[in-house]
This record gives structure tokens, sequence and C-alpha cells, in this order.
């Protein structure tokens, strides 16, 4: 039987409409895809675990899952609980931050009058101005910052849901997925399944100790320098450091701010520093050894996929756009019709020996 090919331009057509109706659909389905795609991540992260209540423990796989789940819940809630403790900390620092930024205000008003000779009336004025317009839409502030507390705890709520059906019903979402194609095409799918399972399960446990390693040099760092709230500093710079590129320099802004609102312009500038040195030590040893290992992606992609996921569906988004593409390049190399895309989404390793991209195990049967 003789083979047809689609024209370029009828499969450039095809390409395009798939990721128009592919954006349109995670928006159309954020509340649903959004915690689902990190309940996912949850779930391979959490797989070990709940096997091992299973098989060595003897628990049925209900409590086994839930167990799991709560585990992961208690873990989180102590790392809440250590960063609302130095936060507590830095308000007991309220009267200092007051004196602090409002002599910082008064500096910046005599600057502006003498540079662009503006008095302070007129200062005082748009300051005024300012105020009432706030003022005005204090009630609207207020209730998008109460919609937006319940909508994460929502977030956070059915993510840990859908974590334990993921748990609990991963045998059957497996043969689904193998009974979705035809029976020639099982090996790839079991060995797309288990690379699935073996990258983002690296990718999250490594993800998790560069945060451990950035927030523990950050806090010796600013401890060394006599930086006031160094533990909390640290805990900010290595929870940030889990969204690629934005995140450091988000942290880098928060941690200059709270420095130089509780102690000074000075220590605000070596901060900045500390963590400008902390970052290109990640960038250039720990991330390449401990997450750059595991997911092969080039950079142009990955901070268009941050960028796309924080418009998509965004803070969680910016997290989760990287495992998402690194799945989607797994299926990419296995499919022969996409390699191409598989190896846009990758490095050049042209000018290297001849390795995987993406290096996985040897191939056998996925363990449920």
């Amino acid at each position: 039987m003789k083979k047809y090919t689609l024209p370029f331009y009828t499969k450039l057509s095809l390409v395009m409409i798939g990721l128009i109706a592919s954006g349109y659909v995670a928006v159309w389905g954020k509340e649903i895809l959004a915690p689902l795609v990190l309940a996912f991540l949850f779930s391979v992260l959490l797989f070990p675990l709940s096997r091992f209540f299973e098989r060595r423990l003897r628990f049925p796989r209900s409590l086994s899952s839930l167990l799991s789940v709560v585990l992961l819940v208690v873990f989180i809630l102590l790392v809440l609980f250590s960063v609302g403790t130095q936060i507590s900390a830095l308000t007991r620092d309220w009267p200092q931050f007051q004196s602090q930024v409002g002599e910082a205000l008064g500096q910046l008003r005599e600057w502006l009058q003498r540079r662009f000779h503006l008095s302070m009336e007129k200062q005082l004025s748009y300051l005024h101005m300012a105020t009432d317009n706030m003022l005005s839409s204090g009630g609207t502030v207020i209730g998008q910052t109460v919609l937006s507390a319940s909508t994460v705890f929502l977030f956070f709520i059915f993510t840990l849901i859908y974590t334990f059906f993921l748990l609990f019903y991963r045998s059957l979402l497996v043969r689904f997925l193998v009974a979705l194609f035809r029976e020639e095409h099982t090996p790839v799918v079991y060995e797309v399944i288990e690379q699935v399972q073996y990258i983002i399960k690296k990718y999250v446990v490594g993800l998790f100790f560069e945060m451990c390693l950035v927030a523990a040099l950050t806090t010796g760092l600013l401890w060394i320098l006599g930086v006031k709230y160094a533990p909390l500093l640290g805990l900010i710079t290595g929870i940030f450091n889990l969204v690629p590129y934005i995140g450091i320099f988000t942290a880098l802004l928060l941690s200059v701010l709270i420095t130089f609102a509780t102690v000074s312009a000075g220590k605000a500038l070596v901060v900045a520093i500390a963590i400008l040195l902390v970052h290109t030590l990640d960038s250039n040893v720990l991330m390449p050894r401990i997450v750059g290992s595991q997911v092969k992606i080039n950079a142009l992609v990955t901070v268009i996929g941050v960028v796309v996921g924080e418009m998509l569906w965004g803070i969680a988004g910016m997290f989760l756009s990287i495992p998402v593409i690194a799945i989607f390049k797994i299926v990419f190399d296995r499919v022969e019709d996409t390699k191409a895309w598989g190896l846009l989404l990758g490095e050049d390793h042209h000018h290297h020996a001849k390795k995987p991209v993406l290096a996985f195990p040897r191939r056998r049967r996925p363990r449920t």
C-alpha cells in the first residue's frame, strides 16, 4: 500500500491549529489542568513511597496512597511554618521599617526638588491624589486579595485530591494508555511511560535538593556577612529559585527591599551581591549537575516555556512549564514523525561526542 505524504504547508497548518487548540484548552481548563499536572508530579514523586507501604508494610493501596499524601502535606506545612516563623520575627521590626521608609522618602523628595525643581507642595499634592485613588480602589484590592487566597487554598486542596486518585488508580491509567494505541505500539508506550516516570522523579528530586542547597548557601553567606534575617532571605531565595531565570531576580528584589527597610542601603547592596554570587554558582555548577543532567532542554525553549506558562496558568504555569516540556520531549523523541520537534527542544550536541539527549535506564516494563 502506497504511503501518502502530506505537503509541508498542510503539516504546518495542522501544527498551528493544534497549538491554538491546545492553548485554548489550557486556558479554558486552567482550574482543572493546572492542579492535575502538579498532582501528576507529586504522584510520580510519591510513587516509591506508596509502593513501599504496599509491598513492605502490606498496606492496601487506598491506605498507602492516603498516607503518602498526608506525609506530603506534613512536609509542606513544615516549610510554611519555617517561613512563617521568620516572617513573624520580621514584623517585630515594623517601627524600624516605617522609620527607614520615611527617611528614604524624605531623601527622595529632596532629590526631586533639587533635580527637577519640584516643590514640596506639588509633591504632596501628587501624593494625596495617589492616596485618594488607592483608597477609592481599596475595596477592590481587598476583595481580589481574599479571592486570590481562596483560589490558592482550593488549588492546593484539589491538587492533593488529584494526587491521591492518581496514586490509587495508577494501574488503571497505565492500562488505559496501553489500550489507547495499537498492539504493535505497546512496547513504545511502556517505554514512554517508564521514561516519563524516571525523568519527572529525577527532576523533582533534583529540584528539591537544588532548592535546599541554594537556601543553605544563601543563608550561610549572609550570616557570615552579618546580614539580618539571613535564614528568611535564604528561604526566599531557595523557594523562588524553583522558577527558572525569573524566580532568582524576584528573590533578589524582595531580599534587597527587606534588608533596605530593616537595616541600611549598604547592607542591601551586600545582599544583592551575595545573591548574585549564589545564583552564578547555582547556574554554572549546581543546576547543570543536579537538575540539568536530568532534563536536557535548551535555554531558549526554557525561557519561552516559562513566559508562556505564566500567560496560561500564572505562577503555577511558570513552575510546571519545564516538566511539561520535558514530557513532550520524551514523547517527541519516541515518535518517528515528531523527532524533529524533540530535536528543537533539546540542546545542541553537534560539537560534542555522540551521546543521548536524555539518559534513560534500560527498557523494562514500568512498575505500577
